[in-house]
C-alpha cells in the first residue's frame, strides 16, 4: 500500500459567498456549508482513515466533525495548516483592496510568493509551515489514507509544493471551490496527483452556488 493524502477544503462561509478575504478572521460554516461536510462525510465514510489533520479554525473543525462522528477518529489541529493571513485585507472584497492598497495588490497578484498583502503572510511562508504538517504524517504513515482539511489558498500552496509548480503562481494553477478534495497519491516516484478539486459527492446544486 501506499499513502493518499485528501485534501479537503472546509464548506461555504459568508466571505467565501460573497468574495471577501477571509484568513485569520474566522467565520461560522453556512447552512449550505454544513451540507457540504455532511454530504463528504456520507461519500467517504467507507474509506479506512488512518488520521484527520485540520487546521484549527472553526470553519475547518466544523467541516471535518461530521466524518469524525462517523468514524471515530478526534482530528488532529494544526497551526500549519491555517488559511493565508491576509492583514489589512482581511474582510474586504478584492475591489475594494485594488483601491484602498492598489499598489500593494498589483504586487502581490504578479507574485504571492514573495509579496504579501499588507501585514500578511507571503506564500513562500505558507508553503514552510503547512508542508511541516506534511512531513509529519508521512513519517507516521507509510501507508494508508490520511484527511487533511484545510483552506484554499493553503491547499493550492501544499499542491503546488508537493507537484513542483512554483508556489508564487497558486492562485492561476489549480482550482480549489469550497468543499472540494484533491488526492495526492505518494509512489515511489514521488507525488502523484489523483484529482484535483473533486466534487462529485455533492449535489449539483452545492456545486452551482456562488462564490469562491
Amino acid at each position: 500500500m501506499t499513502l493518499t493524502l485528501y485534501f479537503l477544503r472546509h464548506g461555504q462561509t459568508e466571505c467565501s459567498r460573497s468574495n471577501f478575504y477571509c484568513g485569520s478572521i474566522d467565520p461560522e460554516l453556512t447552512p449550505d456549508g454544513m451540507e457540504m461536510a455532511e454530504v463528504f462525510a456520507d461519500a467517504y465514510a467507507s474509506t479506512h482513515w488512518k488520521a484527520i489533520f485540520s487546521s484549527p479554525m472553526q470553519r475547518t473543525i466544523a467541516t471535518a466533525k461530521p466524518l469524525c462522528d462517523i468514524v471515530k477518529l478526534q482530528p488532529e489541529l494544526r497551526d500549519g495548516l491555517k488559511e493565508i493571513n491576509y492583514g489589512q485585507w482581511e474582510g474586504k472584497t478584492p475591489e475594494t483592496v485594488s483601491i484602498d492598497f492598489h499598489d500593494e495588490y498589483i504586487r502581490w497578484l504578479a507574485d504571492p510568493a514573495w509579496y504579501a498583502p499588507t501585514g500578511g503572510e507571503m506564500a513562500i511562508a505558507i508553503a514552510s509551515r503547512a508542508m511541516q504538517v506534511i512531513e509529519e504524517i508521512k513519517q507516521r504513515y507509510t501507508d494508508g489514507n490520511v484527511l487533511v482539511v484545510s483552506h484554499k489558498a493553503t491547499i493550492r500552496i501544499m499542491l503546488c509544493s508537493l507537484m513542483g509548480i512554483d508556489v508564487g503562481r497558486f492562485r492561476y494553477r489549480l482550482g480549489c471551490p469550497v468543499g472540494s478534495v484533491s488526492v495526492v497519491e505518494f509512489t515511489s516516484h514521488g507525488p502523484l496527483l489523483k484529482a484535483l478539486a473533486d466534487r462529485t459527492h455533492q449535489s449539483t446544486r452545492l456545486r452551482n452556488l456562488p462564490g469562491t
